[in-house]
């Protein structure tokens, strides 16, 4: 499904924030001296964030820019790589303190993978594997889900 569609889809459906503007995306691949990628464009300008299904107890709780942080950081409160990559930073929180991780250490046709940030694994690649080649890929399977975390039965048949 087109990016367009998917983001109208969050805005009718579910509770997406304002829009960051250019200036805060500008500020935001300043910071961490990576660009976003042309999903991840349009989704931020279109929401600076978005939670799915509820508004206060979110299956998935995508992450604002100001507030994303390494994935290290977020899950186990060190920035050392003793603690994980530093190209795997936390996109988006689902239940029980896990999340969804962008790898920004490749691309596939100029977009980012994502992966499981199994919290209980972490920061093993075996636990975090890669679970969606791109963010709209991901963005597609969570407003199907129902809720549900839709890659564990892809992983379990893997």
């Amino acid at each position: 499904m087109a990016m367009t569609a998917l983001l109208e889809e969050v805005s009718r459906l579910h509770f997406p924030n304002p829009p960051a503007t250019p200036a805060q995306i500008e500020t935001f691949e300043q910071r961490m001296g990576w660009r976003l990628d042309p999903d991840l464009r349009a989704f931020y300008l279109h929401c600076d964030g978005a939670n799915l299904f509820d508004r206060i107890d979110p299956a998935f709780a995508f992450i604002p820019l100001a507030m994303i942080r390494r994935a290290r950081v977020v899950m186990l409160q060190d920035d050392t790589d003793r603690s994980g990559p530093a190209s795997w930073y936390a996109a988006c929180e689902v239940r029980d303190g896990n999340y969804i991780l962008l790898d920004v250490s490749q691309q596939h046709d100029g977009r980012y993978p994502l992966r499981d940030g199994y919290r209980e694994g972490f920061p093993d690649p075996a636990y975090c594997a890669q679970i969606s080649g791109s963010f709209s890929e991901f963005l597609e399977g969570a407003l199907r889900s129902s809720g549900r975390w839709f890659w564990l039965k892809k992983l379990q048949e893997e």
